[in-house]
């Protein structure tokens, strides 16, 4: 075997049915040893996001930005192209069901998300400038009894997370613009290179607090406009949406379907890619958002939990949903190009989302791509600047990463390698592994919390 085929290996594995298997088996298990309480408290939660902030918390909470400067941070990067392609792919490749499955491995990624982000605030530490470091690489190194084992696995954690920072988190990205950009205002890839350098240098050179103040008001934005008009072409078609949603239930589970060979086949096809491309687009299990928790301003690590558990929600169950209806009551589903290929990807949701808005499609999902692709381009540099400083605790050598991780952008841009995009894939698995790992042993201390919360704050409030 060559190293692209060992790489290609390696990657099938980590995404195959025990990884899936395993992270939606810890939401589910986190979502029972809590109580369902992640899933009783989340109007609590999607109030503590847009109502105002609590007053005790400015009294008393401790961090480096705002809680909801933080939750956009997490959702800067985790909305991102798979919000967009990866939904058409999950279409195409499982069907109208793994919509389905996208929302069911969503609501137990709720769970894990809380999980995360109470585990982030509650074992971060300060760094030499004063500044918050968390997430689950400290989790592991404070929390565990096992400390050389917390230590081995935090070690690794961080190093993955750097590693995809450069790959999931900026080539891939970077290259996603460039490839939109010309494809629908024939801009060269240099000029969107040179301009995704400068434009990431101005963000990140203020650190956590310009990425806090940037993707609090970017994010909302480019999330309101993209559903708007999402919105606009699902009413354009309401007429197939009936059916689209019909097709989307019994393609996902019916007894009659799971009665033949190969309808079954079908089901399990439409699980495996929703499954795999929820968890690619909201990122719950992998570790990554609660790097962003454990800056937020809190009082306490499950009222930030609440907050960050959103991300999972509006990723998910709310613009992933927006773009599967789209393309489900489109009709545009199953067709193919002059080739004979069936259409999918980017090319199935621009024609989507034209039949409704014409030639304004193409450039309202090319916007969206482009938003949605820097936005995460911002989020991962901060996770993997934040990586870095656990491994080296080097403010020269973090600075030095800011400036690499802007070039390498121009790199991404200029560059299609199919092997970053698998490279990619693997890192990503890896993450998981040591968070999975982590949430499991101290999943203890996360009911603590969690409990903790539910009696001093919430049955108080109610009382």
């Amino acid at each position: 075997m060559t190293a692209y085929e060992i790489l290609v290996a390696i990657r099938d594995f980590l995404w195959g049915p025990v990884m899936l298997i395993l992270l939606v088996g810890t939401g589910v298990f986190l979502t029972f040893r809590l109580k369902f309480l992640p899933w009783r408290n989340l109007p609590h939660a999607l109030k503590s996001v847009f109502g105002k902030s609590d007053p005790e918390t400015k009294k008393t909470g401790d961090g480096d930005i705002t809680p909801f400067q933080s939750l956009m941070t997490a959702l800067a990067a985790t909305i991102g192209t798979g919000n967009i392609v990866g939904v058409a792919t999950a279409l195409v490749s499982g069907g109208p069901g793994a919509l389905f499955w996208m929302w069911i491995s969503a609501l137990f990624g709720l769970s894990t998300k809380y999980a995360e982000s109470v585990l982030a605030v509650k074992y971060r530490e300060k760094n030499a400038a004063g500044e918050y470091a968390g997430g689950p690489m400290y989790a592991m190194k404070n929390g565990f009894r096992a400390k050389r084992l917390g230590r081995f696995l935090g070690f690794c954690f961080a190093l993955f997370t750097v590693l995809a920072s450069f790959g999931i988190g900026n080539l891939t990205q970077a290259n996603s613009i460039a490839g939109a950009v010309s494809g629908t205002f024939s801009v060269p890839a240099w000029v969107t290179g040179i301009v995704l350098i400068g434009l990431t240098l101005v963000v990140l050179l203020g650190g956590i607090k310009s990425i806090g103040r940037v993707c609090e008001k970017l994010v909302p934005t480019m999330a309101v406009l993209y559903v708007g008009f999402a919105l606009i072409v699902i009413i354009g078609n309401f007429s197939n949406v009936p059916s689209g949603v019909a097709q989307i239930f019994s393609m996902a589970f019916s007894v009659r379907s799971v009665g033949g060979g190969i309808a079954g086949t079908v089901i399990m096809q439409a699980m495996r890619w929703g499954v795999a491309r929820g968890v690619f687009s909201n990122e719950a299990g992998l570790g990554s958002a609660p790097i962003a928790a454990a800056a937020a301003r809190t009082d306490h690590p499950s009222r930030q939990g609440y907050i960050n558990m959103t991300g999972t929600f509006f990723d998910t169950l709310i613009v992933c949903t927006i773009t599967g209806l789209v393309i489900a009551s489109s009709g545009m589903l199953g067709t193919v190009d002059a080739a004979g290929n069936p259409v999918t990807g980017v090319a199935l949701t621009i024609s989507a989302f034209s039949t409704v808005l014409g030639s304004l499609g193409g450039f309202v999902v090319t916007i969206g791509i482009a938003l949605f692709a820097f936005s995460t381009i911002l989020g991962w540099e901060y996770y993997g600047e934040k990586a870095l400083e656990y491994l080296v605790k080097s403010p020269v050598v973090c600075r030095c990463y800011r400036l690499i991780f802007c070039l390498i952008s121009y790199v991404g841009a200029t560059t299609a390698l199919q092997v970053v995009w698998d490279f990619s894939d693997v890192v990503n698995g890896l993450m998981a592994i040591p968070n999975l790992i982590c949430l499991l042993v101290l999943s203890r201390e996360v009911a603590g919390e969690c409990f903790d919360y539910q009696k001093k704050y919430l049955k108080k409030k109610r009382g």
